[in-house]
């Protein structure tokens, strides 16, 4: 007798119960880590491929047998889900790539538009617009990303009359007023250059000189970086904020020219899953791996890093950046604290919304949603009403260059608050919590109003000396009245100035100025940009050949390490120039071990840079004295000069 043939919608069935299963299983390994979770995932894979493949072959029979459009495009949305949770594991930007395929073809097949009125289909379909649209913004995707926002306001106009009894209905609401809210900060950045690192702008890895070997440690390459995030109110989207947003980019390389070519979406329709025929360029090192972490507590935050520098290799480096302030936390109301503002409303699952799941180190459910929604006016009324309150901030004018110690806990000024005030032990970054994973090379950027008690680590560390880029303790736009703890401070209007300075160095330079590269002559910026970048790499060539500490030399051979410091370097060059800025130290960012003087902002190399780009702006104004910026530099290697400049102020927008 012959065996029974399952029908195809039974089998149909159980390979989708297969398969959700094995979707579920990844939720058990954490966010970090690289053991047993590559493994998971290709097994997940194989049962999505096995399932695409069979619901193409027998589509006719199973709509017969009562197969939605809608359930098609759920199984493409987890496929999607999970190219994009293995790019968050590997950086490799190919699988960011597959995963905007997937999701593509749902919005082009609109698998998702007619729900019936069902509130669990309508939530999906949200769900997957709203993953979408991570997915092109990191991509840079901006007219898709305009499109989609769009249709994104339709859906939840649409959601909310239909389902106005629905919970969810606010709560979605405030993920349209999230995403407009991060487009607006984020608009600068449209006309620029790509913030990741582009070889149309950026030198190739294999024009740096080659350092003399230093006694016998081997130069380090950027294997690992943790990007942490922890403002009130600070722009974001979903889990990801816009500092970590461009610190994440400008870690990267940017697909360019003949080496990237785009699958067609052809692909879609071949039975198996795939990666884009993405060629990558084999003389260049791949993306360090990331960690993003949103809003973690210290534990987390420690665990992360101790993981990181377990799995280092003999020559890597872990990249640490942290953008929190240091100004004491607030005080929650009981109303707000319950809904825990670091990750998951804990009243009620279903009303929280999940979109960049991994992110959040306190749940890794990839199914379940789990962002907490909490109204940007709710936030700006508790921040406002909590400015009076008797919190310590740091004196910055009278704050010391280095320090010894760090102050002692509670003080207000001795750590990084990660959290409410209320729980001090868990939520406050001490820079001794960093010394024990020193014995591993780190390479640590803080960005905080508090960044210069990190200074105490210099010195004091375990094994390995550490690199420490540290932000101005004050922003430039505090001195014109604007309270540091207020909803209006420069974390929450368009990110962290010296982040902008690390990433975008152009954009950054015209916000400190209040100008805009838009009042050019169209193709005058984009020429600027490509100046700015020549010339920053010719101080990356200049260090090359002077005397370094050793630590730098080591480090200066990583392509993101390099660009990071030169781009540094402007950043001090900038304030230390600026007439209004010059002689106040908490106005400057700092680095130990101390770079050469030869690169300070007054050697006359920096100054020809600064002044250069003032003038082409038309701020110069701004700076004590204007020396010619047509005329040679020389001290770089030789000479470099701007050939293209011709003195003109651009600023009037003529042409």
């Amino acid at each position: 007798m012959a065996p029974r043939v399952p029908p195809p919608n039974e089998e149909y069935r159980a390979l989708v119960d297969k398969a959700y299963d094995k979707f579920a299983r990844l939720r058990e390994f954490p966010a970090y880590g690289r053991n047993k979770w590559d493994f998971y995932f290709h097994k997940t894979f194989q049962v999505y491929s096995k399932l695409w493949k069979f619901q193409q072959e027998n589509r006719a029979k199973l709509v017969e047998m009562g197969l939605k459009r809608w359930e098609i495009g759920e199984i493409a949305s987890r496929i999607g889900q999970l190219y994009y949770n293995y790019y968050l594991r590997t950086s490799d930007s190919k699988f960011l790539t597959e995963s905007f395929i997937f999701y593509e073809a749902i919005f082009s097949r609109e698998y998702f538009k007619e729900y019936d009125k069902d509130v669990a289909v309508a939530n999906k379909q949200l769900r997957y617009t709203a993953r979408f649209i991570v997915i092109c913004l990191l991509l840079n995707r901006k007219e898709t990303v305009q499109l989609l926002v769009r249709q994104f306001r339709s859906l939840v106009d649409e959601y909310t009359r239909t389902f106005n009894e629905g919970a969810d209905a606010k709560d979605w609401k405030v993920v349209v007023q999230e995403i407009l809210r991060f487009m607006r900060a984020d608009s600068a950045c449209d006309t620029s250059r790509p913030l990741r690192y582009c070889l149309v702008y950026d030198p190739h890895p294999s024009t740096f000189s080659q350092f003399q070997k230093i006694e016998v440690k081997k130069p380090l390459h950027l294997e690992d970086a943790i990007l942490a995030s922890y403002y009130h109110n600070e722009i974001k989207f979903s889990e990801l904020t816009l500092d970590t947003f461009r610190m994440l980019q400008a870690i990267e390389w940017e697909p360019s020219g003949l080496l990237f070519k785009m699958r067609t979406d052809s692909s879609m329709g071949s039975g198996g899953i795939g990666v884009s025929d993405e060629i990558p360029d084999p003389s260049l090192p791949p993306n360090p791996h990331k960690y993003i972490l949103y809003r973690p507590t210290v534990p987390d935050l420690l665990l992360v890093l101790a993981t990181a520098c377990d799995e280092l290799s003999s020559d890597g480096i872990v990249l640490l950046y942290i953008s929190a302030s240091g100004r004491s936390g607030r005080s929650l109301s009981t109303s707000l604290s319950s809904q825990n503002l670091g990750g998951a409303l804990q009243s009620s699952k279903k009303r929280v919304v999940s979109l960049t799941p991994t992110l959040n180190l306190r749940n890794i459910n990839i199914n379940v949603a789990q962002t907490g929604i909490i109204d940007y006016t709710e936030m700006a009324k508790m921040d406002n009403s909590d400015e009076n309150s008797p919190t310590t901030s740091p004196g910055m004018k009278d704050a010391p260059a280095t320090h010894s110690s760090p102050e002692q806990p509670g003080s207000g000024t001795s750590g990084l608050w990660l959290g409410s005030k209320r729980s001090s032990g868990l939520n406050l970054l001490y820079p001794s919590d960093i010394l024990p994973f020193t014995r591993r090379p780190l390479f640590i950027i803080v960005d905080s109003d508090s960044s210069f008690i990190f200074e105490s680590i210099s010195g004091e560390e375990r094994g390995e000396q550490a690199i420490l880029l540290l932000s101005p303790s004050m922003q430039p736009w505090e001195d014109k009245g604007l309270s540091s703890t207020s909803s209006s401070s420069s974390s929450n209007r368009s990110g962290n100035i010296f982040t902008f300075f690390l990433t975008a160095p152009l954009l950054a330079f015209c916000q400190v100025f209040g100008t805009s590269g838009k009042n050019m002559p169209k193709g005058n910026y984009e020429q600027t940009e490509k100046l700015l970048a020549t010339l920053i790499a010719e101080w990356g060539n200049a260090l090359d050949s002077m005397r370094l500490d050793p630590v730098w030399a080591r480090v200066l051979g990583d392509p993101f390490l390099r660009q990071l410091t030169c781009r540094f370097i402007f950043c001090r060059a900038v304030f230390g120039l600026h007439s209004k800025y010059r002689d106040k130290p908490e106005y400057l960012p700092r680095c130990n071990p101390p770079l050469p003087d030869e690169l300070l902002p007054t050697s006359k190399v920096v100054e020809m840079v600064v002044y250069l780009l003032a003038t082409r702006f038309g701020v110069s104004d701004q700076f004590d004295s204007r020396p010619s910026t047509a005329k040679k530099a020389d001290g770089l290697n030789g000479s470099f000069k701007d050939e293209t400049t011709t003195g003109e102020d651009f600023s009037a927008g003529t042409g």
